[in-house]
């Protein structure tokens, strides 16, 4: 099957010193755009997409924490520091 195309003729309009597009709300909606999207630029034009809140999940987290080879050493002295002195109870 094969995906099927649309086009549709959108005209440019002056913004200041620049042009813009108005994109109609059925598209807005359709797409899933809000208050920004990304512009890809390619070979024979551009592709506009939703920006995506990309959140890790908690295997990749850990994944990406190993990675990093940080010096963790001084941890258990910086956990308390300070703390000791405090009343914690009331």
């Amino acid at each position: 099957m094969e995906k099927q195309t649309r086009t549709k003729d959108i005209k440019l309009i002056p913004i200041g010193n620049s042009k813009g597009i108005r994109l109609p709300k059925k598209i807005l909606r359709k797409y899933g755009f809000s208050e920004s999207v990304v512009l890809e630029e390619k070979e024979d034009g551009v592709l506009l997409h939703r920006k995506e809140d990309k959140k890790l999940t908690w295997e990749e987290t850990f994944k990406s924490m190993s990675e990093e080879k940080e010096n963790w050493n001084d941890f258990d002295v910086t956990l308390m520091d300070g703390l000791e002195e405090e009343n914690l109870d009331s």
